[in-house]
């Protein structure tokens, strides 16, 4: 699924809280807003591994929880809802498509790394692949409350995903046939740095 989806599912759940509790808002909304992308961050190498828990996630973001309610700083709420946005993530990709360079070819049988297992979960794919009709449409859902809600700068941060979205899902898969095009035309070394899904046919011979 897209990065912008799973922000503004983060932020869709999080919301209740903030409106319940307003003098958490910020360190709620951030918090998940963070939390749902920083899987993310291990796109370039080993994605859906190197910071994807989908066991061990859960776990933490409950435990987060409790520390919070427990003692209700602003620091350890956001710090709470950083792993609640994360495990939000974690558990989303496995629903989506797998690791491969055109997931809507249905090739892959890897969703997410399952560390506590030792092995890679299967793609359910009832969302084919980020940037899809239906991911674009969820995030599209996932976007209306907290536009109805929120303002100021959070209310640009979700205006802002919803276009992107948007934008991305009517882009998605001419993108990748520019980038394999785009690659024929950079060093090896700088191929070698790219992960192998990433590279195929040609590409992947010149490694």
């Amino acid at each position: 699924m897209m990065a912008t989806t799973h922000l503004l599912a983060g932020l869709l759940v999080a919301l209740p809280v903030a409106l319940v509790y307003p003098s958490f808002a910020m360190p709620v909304l951030i918090g998940a807003a963070v939390g749902s992308v920083l899987p993310d961050l291990d796109l370039y190498y080993g994605h859906r591994r190197t910071l994807h828990y989908p066991t061990i996630g859960p776990v933490l973001a409950i435990f987060g929880a409790i520390g919070a309610i427990l003692y209700p700083h602003p620091w350890v709420v956001a710090t709470a809802f950083v792993l609640i946005g994360a495990a939000i993530h974690v558990r989303m990709d496995i629903y989506g498509g797998g690791l491969e360079l055109r997931p809507w070819a249905g090739t892959s049988d890897r969703a997410v790394y399952d560390h506590l297992r030792g092995e890679w979960i299967a793609p359910r794919r009832l969302v084919r692949y980020d940037g899809a009709p239906e991911d674009v449409l969820m995030a599209t859902t996932f976007a209306v409350v907290p536009l109805l809600v929120l303002d100021g700068l959070l209310w640009y941060l979700v205006a802002a995903a919803l276009v992107i979205s948007i934008l991305y899902g009517l882009v998605r898969k001419p993108i990748v046939d520019l980038g394999v095009i785009l690659l024929r035309h950079v060093p090896r070394p700088i191929l070698m740095m790219l992960p192998v899904r990433y590279l195929e046919g040609e590409l992947a011979d010149r490694l």
